[in-house]
């Protein structure tokens, strides 16, 4: 089994777990639920596979730097929902984010590393609002950012080398990937 293989069944596996383990009835600590959360919603996946795609064409410090500054912003994001922050129409930006990331990797769009780490950021904040508004209740809202914070991580880092594996089709399969989560931004968005 080749490396692309093992993470396609390895994702399926994780996959159908999240879904066995997501009936209501559940003791589930902010933990769980903040490990979860962002497998479960297309709209995450997308998102962070999209600029974990996008993010290996960057010069090689936003590269390194995209898990951290994706995290930071899922937990400013979050910060602001658990104060009360909520942002007007936020399920479209979101959309939008994941229709702009699948356009800059469909055109191998490259930014100004000044330009490109607080648009990730920013893009991440939003996603990182819903996370924090949809926070189960009771559960520890410390245990919930670590759950999502570590998921995010590890979900960016997974879709880095899955990218730096496609490096050697010259970008056609990169550029295909990037018009179908356009395409799936869009249809979000709708």
């Amino acid at each position: 089994m080749n490396g692309i293989t093992k993470a396609l069944v390895g994702s399926g596996l994780m996959l159908a777990a999240t879904a066995a383990a997501a009936h209501p009835g559940h003791a589930e600590s902010g933990l769980t639920s903040g490990l979860l959360h962002p497998m479960l919603g297309l709209d995450h996946l997308l998102a962070v596979i999209a600029i974990g795609l996008w993010s290996l064409r960057q010069k090689p410090s936003l590269r390194t730097a995209t898990p951290a500054l994706m995290v930071a912003g899922m937990v400013l994001g979050a910060g602001l929902a658990f104060a009360g922050v909520t942002v007007p129409g936020l399920e479209t930006g979101i959309a939008l984010t994941v229709m702009v990331a699948g356009l800059l990797i469909a055109t191998l769009t490259r930014l100004p590393t000044l330009a490109a780490a607080p648009m990730i950021v920013f893009f991440m904040a939003l996603h990182g609002s819903a996370h924090g508004s949809e926070m189960p209740v009771g559960a520890s809202a410390w245990l919930y950012v670590v759950g999502f914070s570590a998921t995010t991580a590890g979900l960016a880092v997974g879709t880095a080398k899955l990218a730096d594996r496609l490096k050697g089709s010259g970008g056609r399969v990169t550029r295909a990937l990037g018009a179908v989560i356009a395409v799936s931004g869009v249809i979000l968005a709708s």
